[in-house]
C-alpha cells in the first residue's frame, strides 16, 4: 500500500535534489545500521517523506558510497534521532504490510510475502521493543479494518479513516503540541490519500480475484471500471485531503524542507 509519495525531480532545483537524495540515502544507511542489509531491501519514499517531516533542523549531508552506488557516491544525511525514528517505523509498516499480503494472497500467492516476513522477522521484533506503542496501533487499527472488510463496508470513509488513523501515530513521538498537531493533520490525510489511490489502483484485480475493495461498493463502475462521474467524485474527495494537507503544512516551519 505503499509506495505512492514520491518527488517529481525536474519540478525540484539541484539543491533540494541533493536534500532529499540526502535524506534517502540517510533512511537507507540508518536501517542498515540499526538493522542490518535484510532491512535496507524494504526501504521506501514514503518514509524518507516522514523522516523530513519529523526533522527540525537538518545537518550537512556528507558523500558516501554503498553496493548500490559503490563508485559515484550519494549525497547522505548523517546519523539522527529523527532517522532512527522513521527506521524503527519503516520497519514496523512494513511488516504488517508484509503480513496483509500473506492473509490476501493465499500459499501461492503469497510465497514473496511469506520470504519477505522471513527476512524481516528479527528487524521487526526490535523495532517492536523500540517503539511498543506505535506497534499496538497499527495492529488496532490493521484489526479494525480487516474487521471492515469481513463485514463487506461500503462506506469509503469509513475505511479509509481507519488508515488514515495508522499513519496518523507516526506523529505521536513529536514533543512539540503545536507541530505535532500539524504532523497528525498532514500525516491523517496522506493516509487516507494513500488508501483510496491504492484501491483505484487495485479495483480491476480485485474485481477479478472478489477481493474487498470499498469502491466497488460504493461508485458506479462500467465494464470493471469507474465511470466518468464516479472517477470525478473520487478525485474530487481525494483532492480535498490533499488542500487539509496543505493547509496544515502552513502552520508550521519545515526549514529547509519547505
Amino acid at each position: 500500500m505503499f509506495g505512492y509519495v514520491r518527488p517529481v525531480m525536474d519540478r525540484l532545483s539541484e539543491e533540494d535534489r541533493e536534500r532529499f537524495q540526502g535524506v534517502y540515502c540517510g533512511l537507507c544507511h540508518t536501517l542498515g545500521e540499526r538493522y542490518g542489509w535484510k532491512a535496507r531491501l524494504f526501504l521506501d519514499y514514503d518514509l524518507a517523506f516522514l523522516a523530513m517531516l519529523l526533522e527540525k533542523e537538518p545537518c550537512e549531508c556528507c558523500k558516501k558510497g554503498c553496493m548500490v552506488h559503490p563508485i559515484a557516491k550519494r549525497p547522505c544525511a548523517p546519523c539522527s534521532a529523527t532517522l532512527d525514528t522513521a527506521a524503527d517505523l519503516s520497519v514496523i509498516l512494513t511488516w504488517w504490510q508484509v503480513q496483509d499480503g500473506i492473509a490476501d494472497h493465499g500459499f501461492f500467492g503469497g510465497l514473496k510475502y511469506r520470504a519477505a516476513s522471513l527476512l524481516l522477522r528479527r528487524s521487526y521484533r526490535k523495532a517492536k521493543k523500540a517503539r511498543p506503542d506505535f506497534d499496538e496501533h497499527t495492529q488496532k487499527c490493521l484489526r479494525e479494518l480487516a474487521n471492515l472488510e469481513k463485514e463487506q463496508c461500503a462506506s469509503v470513509d469509513a475505511v479509509a479513516d481507519t488508515f488514515a488513523r495508522l499513519l496518523a501515530g507516526a506523529a505521536s513521538g513529536e514533543n512539540d503540541p503545536i507541530h505535532r498537531r500539524v504532523l497528525e493533520q498532514m500525516l491523517y490525510h496522506l493516509g487516507r490519500w494513500i488508501y483510496l489511490a491504492d484501491a483505484a489502483d487495485d479495483l480491476k484485480g480485485d474485481l477479478k480475484s472478489g477481493s474487498y475493495n470499498p469502491l466497488s461498493l460504493r461508485y458506479t463502475l462500467c465494464d470493471g471500471a469507474l465511470t466518468q462521474e464516479s472517477r470525478q467524485e473520487l478525485a474530487g474527495t481525494m483532492d480535498q485531503s490533499i488542500r487539509v494537507m496543505a493547509a496544515a503544512f502552513e502552520l508550521a516551519d519545515f526549514g529547509s524542507y519547505t
